[in-house]
């Protein structure tokens, strides 16, 4: 941990734990950039970051991703606790490794988190969630476990490591047994596996293929090397972010929060209100928001203009105004792109609104997320 020291005042200090991870010091020797993100050490680039957000479209790229908590729950009860605490239903989960998307919701359906969620075996699921929300995480699912008797584990001896890319699954695969690299190689989409000392799960957060590998954390040095050896590039959080926003992936804290529920966010299809007797935490909330006529509704915008949409920057309509939560430029589209929150009249795809960006309003049309994804454009420029 780092010490921070910011002066309130003339008199009081107020001192900040700067967390870091067990890769700290190689992306310091790496020459990258660091910034606090969530109250963590992490690099946002090692050098051009569009140069890191075009590795991972057209090859491979290697992030940092141990600030996420990895949390595992074990018990006789853990499946029906589950199903309680989140709004997607981990009924659906019937395969060992099989790995889930969703929300942890409030009862007035606001969101806590967005996490994964992993099926290991009836007594043993893995969630993994968010840096920024992990101590309200951990509080809100320790409340609700104990009258289950699940036991609730942080794995903080774990790094975590995304490789990401057209080439990223053969470059981990290239540093395993050759029994481990063929199960890994045969995993399905969003499946993960023990394979050795190794978590590996084909999941993403890019709209690239790729695994997401969990390992202890005395190791994660030596594999980061391994794969930047072989090719795969050094990325930070900045392409991270442009990644994920071309994709259509929201980030929690811009996206949604505990503001928002998921109907309004672009997340109705992680939720599971079948079947209608499951009392999962939110339901009530989300049944009326089901109902209601004036929602509002998370859409994607697309500009054509030289100009780049940020969020919190207001959306105009006929119908109301609105509000960007994400936007960034496209290094794949050489166009600006954005999430933004509108009312649901003028959420229809191909329709425009008028963007303020510093004062001045730009065009920009309504499209449906994603942007792109495998390395391809899914809307018309």
């Amino acid at each position: 941990m780092a010490l921070l020291a910011h002066r309130r005042g003339l008199d009081a200090v107020e001192i900040i734990l700067a967390l870091r991870t067990p890769l700290y010091d190689l992306h310091v020797a790496l020459g990258a950039r660091l910034v606090d993100f969530g109250g963590w050490d992490m690099p946002v680039a090692y050098g051009s970051q569009i140069e890191e957000h075009h590795a991972v479209r057209r090859a491979a790229g290697v992030f940092d991703v141990s600030h996420m908590c990895v949390i595992d729950l074990h018990g006789a009860r853990v499946r029906e606790f589950l199903r309680e605490l989140l709004a997607n239903d981990v009924a659906r989960l019937t395969r060992p490794g099989k790995a889930l998307y969703g929300c942890m919701l409030r009862e007035d359906a606001g969101i806590i988190d967005d996490l994964i969620t992993y099926f290991l075996d009836e007594q043993w699921f893995r969630l993994v969630v968010n840096a920024g929300t992990r101590e309200k995480d951990l509080a809100w699912i320790r409340g609700r476990a104990e009258p289950f008797g699940v036991e609730v584990r942080e794995r903080r001896e774990l790094a975590m490591l995304a490789v990401q890319g057209p080439q990223a699954r053969a470059a981990l695969a290239a540093l395993l047994a050759p029994n481990e690299a063929r199960s890994a190689m045969a995993l399905e989409s969003f499946f993960g596996a023990q394979l050795g000392a190794w978590f590996v799960a084909r999941t993403g957060y890019t709209g690239e293929d790729g695994f997401e590998v969990m390992v202890p954390a005395a190791a994660a040095v030596d594999l980061w090397q391994r794969l930047n050896e072989r090719g795969v590039r050094s990325c930070g959080l900045g392409a991270r972010d442009t990644l994920r926003l071309e994709a259509g992936m929201n980030l929690y804290g811009s996206d949604m929060d505990e503001s928002n529920h998921p109907l309004e966010s672009g997340l109705a299809w992680t939720v599971a209100f079948q079947p209608g007797d499951r009392a999962f935490v939110g339901r009530a909330a989300l049944e009326r928001a089901r109902t209601a006529a004036d929602g509002a509704k998370l859409v994607g915008l697309l500009l054509a203009d030289r100009a780049v949409m940020r969020s919190h920057q207001r959306v105009l309509s006929p119908a109301g105004e609105g509000q960007v939560t994400s936007g960034t430029f496209s290094p794949t589209l050489a166009r600006s792109i954005a999430r933004a929150r509108v009312p649901a009249a003028a959420a229809a795809a191909g329709g425009e609104v008028q963007v303020d960006v510093r004062g001045k309003p730009f065009t920009a049309r309504v499209v449906k997320p994603p942007f792109v994804r495998h390395g391809r454009s899914l809307v018309e420029l």
